[in-house]
């Protein structure tokens, strides 16, 4: 089950007594464990947590088995629980997993266990996997694609008592890009300023959210992209007032680069937008950014562009340009490739 459908289900007030959270988005893990904490109104002193680094799976087993002492529900946490993908932890701790096998099959009605999984992949063929997607809410906490990102700011606005406009939700993805973290911490920013039933456009987040650096890289190379060369500088140099070292510019301007050329030749291949996302290891969203910009370039003028980063580095580096002038340089020449192409 995903995350979403997860956390709707535990809205409308479905608590399952296993849950196993999968996946590399930490974030998520803690958000579906906080709604369980809350949904079920158990009592901090009776949430136990356990790590399976330093404590056998057995103890944890044994601890969801004991009616709790303080009476109502109890929540047994299990973080890293390592058993379902082929890594094998350092440590010589030994567990019991037949334990938990049989506690699948009958779980304590007044516990409430979560399993903590957070690793990319899962063996498959490992019997424990196969119990826990019988017997357990297994909720998938992988990256989201775009569209569960821009469902996810939906849910977020709607628990938060706003709405977004159209292009408000967009440009906020734009100045933050997909980190839920990072969003979830603007949203409450942003629902703070408009308040209840308010409405979040497009004018209230360049009011109120910084974009980050990645993005204002994406935003540089737009901007030159779009021929608007005046501004793309005007941007460099506002970046060169808050610090930002020109070096670490230029190699986010070539990893860019780079995501468009090969976002071109995945497209040729037939790839679609989450196929390329999972071939690059990039978000989805990024891919999607990406592939609006990329038909803008033909291949030879993009590998002529990273060809001229590794010449403007090596250039910077060797003291043959001065580097401020040398990044300006490289992003004229990003315009002129952009005209030409247009």
């Amino acid at each position: 089950m995903s995350y979403i459908k997860s956390k709707k289900k535990l809205e409308q007030g479905g608590i399952d007594r296993v849950y196993f959270l999968h996946g590399t988005q930490t974030f998520l893990m803690e958000d579906i464990t906080q709604q369980v904490i809350a949904k079920a109104a158990v009592e901090q002193e009776n949430v136990i947590t356990y790590s399976l680094l330093d404590t056998p799976l057995e103890l944890a087993v044994e601890e969801a088995e004991t009616f709790p002492f303080f009476g109502g529900k109890k929540i047994v946490i299990v973080q890293d629980f390592f058993f379902v993908t082929s890594q094998k932890p350092e440590g010589k701790i030994e567990h019991d997993l037949s334990r938990l096998e049989r506690y699948l099959t009958s779980p304590l009605p007044e516990s409430i266990l979560l399993l903590v999984s957070p690793y990319e992949k899962l063996d498959e063929r490992k019997k424990i996997t196969k119990a826990l997607k019988e017997h357990a809410a297994v909720v998938d906490c992988a990256p989201f694609d775009a569209k569960m990102t821009e469902e996810w700011l939906e849910d977020q606005a709607r628990e938060k008592g706003f709405q977004f406009s159209g292009r408000g939700k967009e440009h906020l993805l734009e100045r933050v890009g997909p980190q839920l973290l990072l969003l979830a911490s603007e949203i409450e920013k942003l629902a703070l300023y408009v308040g209840e039933n308010g409405q979040v456009d497009e004018d209230v987040v360049a009011l109120l959210v910084a974009r980050s650096l990645e993005q204002d890289v994406f935003a540089l190379l737009d901007l030159a992209v779009k021929q608007q060369a005046h501004e793309a500088l005007l941007l460099y140099h506002d970046l060169l007032k808050k610090k930002e070292e020109p070096l670490k510019l230029l190699v986010l301007i070539a990893r860019q680069l780079r995501i468009y050329y090969q976002v071109k030749e995945l497209t040729r291949r037939a790839y679609s937008q989450k196929q390329m996302a999972a071939q690059l290891k990039l978000h989805p969203y990024v891919v999607k950014l990406a592939s609006q910009q990329a038909g803008r370039f033909e291949d030879r003028q993009l590998l002529t562009l990273l060809k001229q980063c590794a010449d403007t580095d090596y250039a910077i580096k060797s003291g043959k340009v001065d580097k401020v002038l040398g990044v300006e340089l490289l992003l004229l020449k990003l315009a002129s490739a952009s005209i030409q192409h247009a």
